[in-house]
């Protein structure tokens, strides 16, 4: 019977049980034993860098730079006489690392020729108030600690670190999700492109402080992954010290199911992405586990396993000039190249990121015998099996690349095969915006980080802590419990706590005695479509809201003008709110001159009624008066007059 790799999709699809994430419920992760931690990094408003004195929050175009570093990347013996897992196949990519400063936002610390500065001070109070809020117990002495990094993105190759408080929580819904640790540290160089050997970064980022807040895998689902998330961007956001825009705020999302194994996403952009993401890893690790039970049947003894590799000079593929193809066999794989693992994704894939980030080459690098829109015909591949001397149940592989990178190549496909027996890799994956992900880098060994000699420990004393206790925000949960009071929609609970507005919301309603309902839809909704519409890439100044309905109060207008002066006073900042009055041809009239024109209007209306439907007069009429009955007469007030004199 014929192999169909389709057929074998489908089949491997429903073996696992895969069901879309829009259709999946808590039952579905319970059976599968998902658990989630999530790792968020959140830049702190300071005005320096955490161990230098250059400007923070400075960046720069990735054409713009004023002189270019290069370095390698090399692997060194730990204390124990051990490389680290991460260290050995960065070391294999053997890339160029080239580093683009800036005079103004870089100096000699960071690229590790002189000693770091104090650490800031603004950065360590601005990390004590957020870990105040986690309710974390706050360390009596942060040790600076270097954690390892390995990709090139710090040019030293390790990251200054400190623990700023340990074991807090936070609430949800349903349960309160527990606070591992909450760290201060300094961020890493900015990626502009990662093509084959060549890897290039900005170091304007380079140095900035962040907090890290880790919490521990009790997640069990998604939808409370996210909800935590989303509060602790709400936490963060609440001190006004924290940047804001594209950046500012990255997640890195932990994964496990039962039987698998912690697997990290890096770069989750958008809180959003997490549920389909995390949904995604779930079911990619109940595959890879299906699969290692698979291939335990048809090989006992993975130390006898080995694959066979020959040159194919004669294969017609369009590919780069001077590329070398090589037929690799993997025995008794048949069946497992086309197997299921991700919405549009199979083991094949697996195989092929590795060779893209392991061994530097450029896609597509490889095809193979279970590939579901074939690049050969079947004679080629009884051509190539033949070559191979491939038996019944193997599965063939055709590789090509430069000669030199081959050997790494081949090293790579005979690795991801022996780990197909062991289940799930221990692995960092980077996340696509598809809600799927690719393989980025090994986990770096449990020992990557060790002290910085170069920096004192730093006493925190119980008078700083209570000095910034007095300064600390309202809590998320008291600030939702107040606008649930208040009867405001939830549908601007997201937009008015990501922006930290709630000091604003809560000022105009106390200072000016205003309905909670009309000032909390006014910030919530139009400010919102104001911001999205004129503001998407630029700062806006909230404090006008505030300005605007005071100067309402001052002038006794009514309040229904509010909603159509704001988005004037958007588009023209400079222009104050009487200027803004005029462009909307405000006049102020009476409610008895207004009223007076009503007769009028209502004969009017009987002479040329168009329509019988049922309001039309009041919707005409209303149309007629709104623009002199604005600032003057409420709109509700002109409805029911009108409602009144109906004939």
């Amino acid at each position: 019977m014929t192999f169909d790799p389709k057929q074998n999709l489908e089949k491997t699809r429903k073996t696992v049980g895969y069901v879309e994430r829009r259709k999946a419920d808590r039952r579905i992760y319970e059976s599968l034993g998902y658990r989630c931690g999530l790792e968020i990094h959140q830049q702190l408003k300071t005005r320096k860098k955490l161990f230098c004195r250059c400007p923070a929050g400075i960046y720069q175009q990735s054409d713009d730079y004023d002189a270019e570093v290069i370095r390698h990347m090399r692997p060194t013996l730990s204390e124990l006489g051990e490389y680290d897992g991460t260290a050995l196949m960065e070391f294999k990519t053997k890339k160029n690392i080239f580093y683009r400063i800036k005079h103004r936002t870089a100096c000699t610390y960071e690229i590790d020729d002189t000693p770091p500065f104090k650490l800031d001070r603004e950065a360590l109070e601005i990390s004590i108030e957020i870990a105040l809020l986690l309710k974390t117990s706050i360390v009596g002495e942060l040790h600076i600690t270097r954690k390892q990094y390995l990709d090139g993105s710090i040019p030293t190759g390790f990251q200054r670190t400190g623990i700023i408080g340990i074991e807090g929580e936070i609430p949800l819904r349903e349960k309160k999700i527990r606070i591992m640790q909450l760290s201060v540290e300094e961020d890493s160089c900015r990626e502009v492109s990662d093509i084959r050997h060549d890897r290039v970064f900005l170091t304007d980022r380079l140095g900035m402080p962040l907090v890290e807040t880790v919490t521990h895998p009790d997640m069990k689902t998604p939808d409370e992954a996210v909800e935590a998330g989303q509060y602790i961007r709400f936490l963060c956001r609440s001190t006004n010290h924290v940047r804001t825009g594209i950046g500012a705020a990255r997640q890195d999302v932990n994964v496990s199911i039962n039987g698998g194994t912690r697997v990290e996403i890096k770069g989750v952009a958008h809180l959003r992405s997490i549920p389909e993401l995390t949904h995604n890893e779930a079911f990619r690790q109940k595959s890879l586990l299906e699969i290692r039970k698979i291939l335990k049947k048809r090989i006992p003894d993975i130390n006898k396993w080995k694959l066979k590799s020959s040159a194919l000079p004669d294969l017609k593929l369009n590919s780069e000039p001077n590329n070398r193809f090589i037929g690799v066999n993997l025995p008794l794989f048949k069946g497992i190249l086309s197997f299921f693992t991700q919405p549009g994704k199979i083991f094949a894939d697996e195989i092929h990121d590795r060779l893209t980030v392991i061994a530097c080459l450029n896609r597509p690098s490889m095809t193979h015998s279970e590939a579901l829109t074939p690049r050969l015909e079947a004679k080629d591949w009884a051509r190539v099996r033949e070559t191979l001397k491939s038996g019944e149940n193997d599965a063939q592989i055709i590789l090509w690349g430069p000669e030199t990178d081959i050997p790494t190549a081949l090293e790579t496909i005979d690795e991801r095969c022996r780990l197909a027996l062991q289940g799930v890799p221990n692995e960092t994956r980077k996340a696509l915006k598809n809600g799927t992900t690719i393989f980025e880098r090994v986990l770096p060994g449990p020992d990557r980080m060790y002290p910085d000699t170069d920096s004192s420990p730093i006493p925190i004393d119980d008078r700083m802590i209570r000095d910034i206790e007095k300064q600390l925000p309202s809590e998320v949960t008291t600030r939702i419990d107040q606008m649930e009071k208040w009867k405001i929609p939830a549908t601007t609970f997201t937009y008015i706590l990501s922006k930290n507005l709630f000091p604003l919301l809560a000022g105009v309603i106390t200072d000016f005695q205003e309905n909670p309902l009309l000032v909390g839809s006014l910030i919530g909704h139009t400010l919102k479509h104001i911001e999205g519409q004129q503001f998407e890439n630029a700062s806006i100044d909230y404090q006008k809201v505030y300005e605007l309905f005071k100067f309402i109060r001052k002038k006794k207008l009514k309040k229904d003008i509010i909603k159509s002066m704001l988005p004037i006073a958007y588009q023209h900042p400079e222009s104050d709110f009487d200027s803004v009055l005029k462009i909307l041809k405000y006049r102020n009239k009476s409610e008895k001159e207004i009223l007076s024109i009503l007769p009028a209007l209502n004969d009017k209306f009987n002479k040329i009624k168009t329509s019988k439907s049922p309001g039309a007069r009041e919707r005409w009429l209303m149309g007629q008066l709104r623009p002199v009955a604005l600032g003057n007469i409420e709109l509700d007030t002109l409805r029911k007059h009108i409602n009144g004199g109906r004939k």
